[in-house]
C-alpha cells in the first residue's frame, strides 16, 4: 500500500490505519514506518504501541557461571533470528556491578527481564529484585517480598509490587493443595499470569486476586510437570513422557478443551545423530509466531573435555531439527526467550 494523496489508503483515518497495521507481524510493521511519515509518527506514537504487534523472538537468555577461582553468576544470551535485533546489551553491562555479578535470572515478559540479587553471598538481608530492558538498557530496582518466595504444599501468596506506590501487596493467598516450584516460569497472557504445577493444574491469577485452576490434558498419572507457553495467541502445555513428546493447545479458554497439536517420539525428534540425549533434554520455548519449539540437550559427563548443552530448534509442520549452537559451558536454567521491547520506557525513568 502507498499512502499518498491520489491514493484510497490516504483517506482512513488514523485510527482505522492503526487497527490494519495492528493485525500484520512485527517486521512488517517496522516495514510500515518507511511508507510515509505520517505512518511512521503512527507506529512511533506511544499511544499505539501496546496495540501493534511486538516483536517476533530474538533469541535465548540463560543463566551461566563465569570464572575459575570463585564463579559469578552472570546471564549468557543466544541469538535465534539472525541477530535483527543488535542495539541490545546482552551482558547487561548497564547494571551496576553488584547487581550484575550476583545475580539470578528469574523470569522474562513482554521485553522485560526479573532477576534476583544479592549484594554478598553470606548477607541474607541484601536480596532484591531488578527489572530491566536490554534494548533501551533501563532498569529499575524492587524490594525483596517480606514472605518467602518458596513453593510449598498449603497456602500460597501472590506478591503484586505497584510501581506508583514502591510497595508490595500480596493479592492473593489460597489454600489449594498445589506444589508450586520455587521459580515456576510463567506467561503474562489475557492479563492473567499462568504458570503449572503438579496433578496436572494450570493456575491463572489476575493482579486484583482471582485465580482459577484449569485442568490439564495429560492422564494424572502422567510423571514430572508440563511447561506452559504463549504461542499464536493461545496457551500451550509441552509434555515429555517416557517415550515422547506432546504439543497442546488451549483453544478454547472458556471451556477448558485442549487439543493436541504435535507428538513425536524422542527417537524420531532427536534422529540417530543425537539419540544419546533421549533422556537429558527439554523444551525451553514455543516461538510465539511459528510452530517451532526450542531445546537444549544435555550430556552431563564426558570422558574427556566439559559437558555439553546443544541448543536446537524442532519445525512441528516438516518435523525437521536444526542444531543452533553449542552453549558455553557453566549455562544452566533458566532458559528464558526473548522478544525484545525497542521503546517503551519503565516506571521511574531510570
Amino acid at each position: 500500500m502507498r499512502d499518498t494523496e491520489r491514493s484510497p489508503v490516504s483517506q482512513l483515518s488514523d485510527d482505522l490505519l492503526v487497527e490494519i497495521i495492528s493485525r500484520v507481524p512485527y517486521k512488517s510493521t517496522r516495514c510500515c514506518k518507511c511508507v510515509s511519515a505520517r505512518w511512521r509518527d503512527l507506529v512511533s506514537h506511544p499511544d499505539h504501541r501496546k496495540k501493534l504487534s511486538l516483536s517476533t523472538l530474538a533469541g535465548i537468555f540463560y543463566q551461566t557461571f563465569r570464572g575459575e577461582r570463585f564463579p559469578a553468576m552472570l546471564c549468557g544470551y543466544q541469538s535465534v533470528s539472525g541477530n535483527w535485533c543488535t542495539s541490545m546489551d546482552c551482558s547487561l553491562s548497564f547494571l551496576p556491578k553488584c547487581k550484575r555479578v550476583n545475580m539470578y535470572l528469574l523470569d522474562s515478559c513482554n521485553g522485560l527481564l526479573l532477576c534476583l540479587c544479592w549484594n554478598q553471598p553470606s548477607d541474607v538481608n541484601g536480596f532484591g529484585y531488578v527489572v530491566c530492558n536490554p534494548v533501551t538498557e533501563k532498569w529499575v530496582a524492587l524490594p525483596a517480598t517480606t514472605s518467602s518466595s518458596k513453593g510449598h504444599a498449603g497456602k500460597k501468596k501472590l506478591g503484586v509490587y505497584s510501581s506508583k506506590t514502591g510497595v508490595w501487596t500480596h493479592g492473593v493467598v489460597w489454600d489449594n493443595p498445589l506444589s508450586v516450584s520455587r521459580f515456576p516460569r510463567s506467561i503474562f497472557f489475557n492479563r492473567m499470569l499462568h504458570f503449572s504445577s503438579d496433578n496436572n493444574l494450570v493456575v491463572a491469577i489476575d493482579v486484583e486476586g482471582n485465580h482459577r485452576v484449569i485442568r490439564g490434558p495429560m492422564p494424572d498419572s502422567a510423571r514430572g510437570v508440563p511447561n506452559v507457553y504463549l504461542s499464536r495467541g493461545q496457551l500451550h502445555l509441552a509434555n515429555g513422557s517416557v517415550s515422547e513428546l506432546s504439543i497442546w493447545a488451549l483453544e478454547d479458554f472458556s471451556s477448558e478443551n485442549w487439543t493436541l497439536k504435535h507428538s513425536v517420539s524422542h527417537l524420531q525428534l532427536l534422529g540417530t545423530e543425537y539419540s544419546m540425549f533421549a533422556g537429558n533434554y527439554r523444551v525451553i520455548s514455543i516461538h510465539p509466531e511459528h510452530n517451532v519449539i526450542f531445546i537444549v540437550c544435555e550430556q552431563l559427563y564426558m570422558l574427556s573435555g566439559p559437558s555439553l548443552t546443544k541448543l536446537m530448534s524442532y519445525e512441528m509442520d516438516s518435523r525437521e531439527l536444526r542444531f543452533i549452537c553449542d552453549l558455553e559451558w557453566g549455562c544452566r536454567t533458566p532458559y528464558l526467550p526473548y522478544v525484545p521491547l525497542l521503546s517503551e520506557p519503565l516506571a521511574d525513568g531510570q
